[in-house]
């Protein structure tokens, strides 16, 4: 997730015209077994050996899911965009004699050649497998199960290519240079019949390309570093030992903890040897600049002791993308490429410096800048300070809150009568008490003062009159206390007591405006 976030944060921000990978795409690829058939397809280690085809091709979809999913979103058709990835390391492959051949055909089929040439941004882009020439004069060591392999099995490619990897860049430059002028790439065929039996040495053959005069840089790219003496500084930008300084502070020339170490082992070189390493300048030519990978970590130190037309040749390891291979910010390289030419290949801008330590602005034509991305480790280790300290925390609460009495508030207590503190939820529902009758009358009373109070008055059903039971006759209901309350002082100072002949006051229930009640007359005797 990591890596597929930060490569297409990469492409939405800075959208590169090309990418180009220095090898390790895989962690365990060497040791991945081939498919069923093939000689020498099982790994010396048994460990290894449950890892088969199937193993390695999940692996495969999900580089794509990683990288090429987000490039094909910001490719919009571009043909000049290109992405390189067949360059293989030590751990896609193996080292020297510890190579097997199913699989750097495996990664060939599915990757590219490992040795190709490049032309972009009128920079000639060279990509050597370095792991397998360095069987080159390497004996078939003990630790490493050859086999029946031979060192020229593994090398040996390579070197072919690199006997005619000049030829191969001045094509490319020609087909390039025709290819700015408006022509075809390459130049057209007579299309004749030809008798084979009589003209079989009259056959036309393919042209020829001389030399071009031409100012297009060579750059290498190679997965080992080249050969450097022991103790050669790799910068103030290395992360895990910044170079160090003497006294008077100046950087030492010598430093070791800061330095990519000479040395070698079993599937790994941390360097070329030096005779590889001055076959390669010397069969490529012009290089310039190289660009390596395999120490995970970046280092950059200029080669004096090798052929290069600036004095000498400049080069970068760079960075690992993925945090978990010992660096805690990952990074990646950015290259800017300017070098504009005319028709015959020459460069447009003058140049006027010949150094490499301090190129004028008109020479360069590549500029490099360290990118770092996010410190995840950091970002997780935040995290889980963060998760601790909130569960310390709550802990702490629950243990207070147990232990420790609240404060009793003013306007309740929370203990009782005995001295025990109350629970903190309730027990049980609430009883409410029945209403008694002394109750009722108040409430009713009050509910009759509202609604006169809003032009509406409600009958009582404690002052209603009721008739008695019908089996005893029609009479008037039994005198009640309410009543004779109720005549014995009626409102407005009023009294009109009828009962000799025969009438009885009865309040009907119905309000006036004036908040007083009306009084209506029944008869009830004749």
């Amino acid at each position: 997730m990591y890596l597929r976030k930060s490569f297409r944060q990469l492409q939405h921000t800075l959208d590169p015209e090309s990418v180009l990978f220095l090898g390790d795409l895989f962690d365990g690829g060497r040791e991945w077994s081939t498919p069923t058939g093939e000689k020498d397809r099982l790994s010396s280690e048994k460990q290894w050996r449950k890892y088969g085809e199937d193993f390695w091709l999940r692996e495969y979809y999900r580089f794509n899911r990683i990288f090429m999913g987000p490039w094909l979103e910001h490719s919009d058709n571009r043909r000049l965009r290109k992405i390189i990835a067949g360059l293989p390391g030590n751990h896609d492959l193996g080292l020297g004699m510890g190579i097997r051949l199913p699989v750097r055909k495996r990664f060939a089929a599915y990757f590219g050649s490992g040795n190709r040439v490049d032309l972009i941004g009128n920079h000639t882009f060279v990509s050597v497998d370095t792991v397998s020439l360095s069987a080159k004069g390497q004996p078939n060591q003990e630790a490493v199960d050859s086999g029946d392999r031979k060192p020229e099995d593994i090398w040996g490619p390579t070197e072919d290519w690199l006997l005619g990897v000049k030829d191969e860049k001045t094509r490319m430059m020609h087909r390039y240079l025709r290819a700015g002028q408006g022509k075809p790439e390459n130049e057209p065929l007579d299309r004749q019949v030809f008798d084979l039996d009589s003209d079989l040495l009259h056959l036309p053959q393919a042209p020829t390309y001389g030399p071009v005069d031409g100012d297009i840089p060579s750059i290498l790219l190679t997965h080992v570093p080249l050969y450097r003496g022991s103790g050669t500084p790799c910068g103030p930008l290395r992360e895990r030992y910044p170079q160090s300084k003497n006294e008077v502070g100046e950087l030492l020339e010598n430093d070791e903890r800061n330095a990519i170490r000479v040395e070698a082992g079993v599937q790994y070189q941390n360097v070329l040897t030096p005779e590889v390493s001055k076959e390669l300048i010397e069969k490529i030519g012009d290089i310039e600049h190289v660009f390596s990978g395999d120490d995970h970590d970046y280092c950059e130190v200029v080669h004096r002791g090798y052929t290069s037309k600036n004095g000498g040749i400049r080069e970068i390891t760079v960075k690992s993308m993925s945090w978990a291979m010992g660096v805690r910010k990952p990074g990646f390289l950015l290259l800017s490429l300017w070098n504009p030419l005319d028709a015959n290949g020459k460069a447009i801008t003058p140049t006027t410096s010949t150094t490499t330590d301090n190129p004028s602005p008109q020479s360069r034509t590549l500029q490099s800048h360290l990118c770092l991305l996010p410190d995840q480790l950091s970002i997780l280790t935040r995290y889980a300070y963060l998760l601790a300290l909130t569960l310390l925390s709550l802990t702490l609460s629950s243990i207070l809150t147990v232990y420790r009495p609240p404060k009793p508030s003013s306007s309740s207590s929370s203990s009782t009568a005995n001295g025990s503190l109350s629970p903190l939820l309730p027990l049980s529902k609430p009883h409410t008490p029945a209403p008694t009758p002394n109750a009722d009358a108040k409430a009713a009373s009050a509910l009759s003062t509202h609604a006169s109070q809003s032009g509406l008055a409600v009958r009582s059903n404690a002052n209603r009159a009721r008739s008695a039971s019908p089996f005893k006759g029609y009479a008037l209901p039994a005198a009640r206390d309410s009543d004779r309350a109720g005549k014995e002082h009626s409102q407005g100072g009023n009294e009109y007591n009828k009962r000799g002949n025969g009438w009885d006051e009865v309040d009907l229930g119905r309000g006036t405006r004036g908040g007083g009640g009306k009084v209506g007359w029944s008869r009830c005797g004749s």
